[in-house]
């Protein structure tokens, strides 16, 4: 594993606007670069790609072990939520995205810093841009992505399940623009699979009594959104979701997965696995002196904490009302002084490729840079 300093394209700005890539600026700052890329032999993709697999392994047992003893209340999800949450576990409804956040330095194992299972950033960019970019300055390279031939073979298994003239909507905040192109990029895969597709933006989706609908009036069966299950829980419409008149996507188990409760529950399951940090819902003797405190129902590095000898970092934000994780501080590998964070995918429950994400500090943010990678 490497970063390697490059010439950016000429004329990449246009090359990104063409496929519908439009933020690579946020708040006057880059957010895709191509001044550098990674670099990864065979054999450390196989190793990431090995360690996804058996991480989202275990995570499915969590979730089976939360749901068989309704550890509700551990969890910190309302116990009014816990029923509907087992009949969507039980009936297995599909999954299409998911993200770990590893930490990896090519000479030890993959550890596993959190699972974005919920609402994942990063897809297009990981899925289309970095791949568009491979194929022009490195055409004779290969690259740890398979991230939209999965994306369309889970969307087939989503069709599989539904009357074909369903129709999945797709629900995003329409000014945002790194949602909205995510959201789009799902329904580009949704409707190459073959489901017929329509978009509405969040605070149009309504209730008319018995079912959730769009500003049409047309009931919603599937919905695709891009809006936390911790969020939607709060909601005055959320008391109507487990009444279970819409499927969801992703569905409800996953909020399971983002809840950083289940760091804590992994290492009490598989105490030194080789790719968990040890992790506990209080301080604890086992954190080493140096740990990371994160809230629950934390995003994008808000409230992050970073403690030990001669070290502190932290994170303004507004999450931490339900309470805190602690998990054993795992330093990022540093490359030219930039700390690097591997966004490894699973799509339809497979591992399905990688994203580089790297920032100056040692807490990523949603705006910290995007890099290409490729491996020999």
């Amino acid at each position: 594993m490497r970063r390697d300093a490059i010439a950016p394209r000429p004329g990449w700005q246009t090359k990104a606007e063409a496929l519908g890539f439009d933020y690579y600026t946020i708040d006057g700052k880059a957010y895709w670069t191509e001044q550098a890329c990674y670099a990864f032999s065979a054999a450390e993709v196989d190793e990431m790609e090995a360690a996804t697999e058996a991480l989202h392994k275990i995570c499915l047992q969590a979730v089976e072990y939360v749901v068989a003893n309704k550890l509700w209340a551990r969890m910190k999800i309302p116990a009014a939520w816990g029923d509907y949450i087992e009949t969507v576990w039980r009936r297995s409804d599909p999954t299409i995205t998911g993200r770990f956040d590893l930490v990896y330095d090519g000479k030890t194992p993959p550890k596993m810093l959190e699972y974005n299972a919920d609402t994942p950033t990063a897809l297009f960019e990981s899925g289309v841009v970095q791949w568009y970019w491979l194929k022009d300055v490195k055409p004779e390279a290969d690259q740890f992505n398979s991230i939209h031939e999965k994306l369309i073979e889970a969307w087939r298994g989503v069709a599989g399940k539904l009357p074909p003239d369903a129709i999945v909507h797709f629900a995003r905040f329409e000014d945002h623009p790194e949602d909205l192109a995510t959201s789009e990029y799902l329904r580009d895969t949704a409707t190459q699979a073959g489901l017929a597709t329509k978009t509405l933006a969040v605070p149009q989706i309504g209730w008319n009594g018995k079912r959730f609908t769009d500003p049409d009036e047309v009931p919603i069966q599937v919905l695709a959104k891009l809006y936390p299950w911790e969020w939607m829980m709060r909601e005055a419409f959320g008391a109507f979701v487990p009444g279970d008149t819409t499927a969801f996507i992703e569905p409800v188990w996953k909020l399971l997965l983002s809840n950083k409760l289940l760091l804590p529950l992994l290492w009490e399951g598989f105490p030194n696995h080789a790719n968990l940090l040890p992790a506990f819902d209080r301080e604890h003797p086992d954190l080493g002196g140096a740990y990371v405190k994160k809230p629950i129902f934390g995003r994008e590095g808000h409230n992050v904490t970073l403690v030990g000898p001669g070290l502190f970092d932290t994170a303004g934000g507004s999450y931490g009302t339900e309470g805190f994780v602690w998990q054993a501080y795992q330093p990022l590998p540093v490359f030219d002084g930039n700390h690097a964070l591997i966004g490894s995918w699973v799509i339809g429950g497979e591992s399905a490729g990688v994203g580089m994400r790297e920032d100056d500090g040692r807490i990523t943010h949603n705006n910290s840079r995007f890099v290409p990678h490729w491996f020999e």
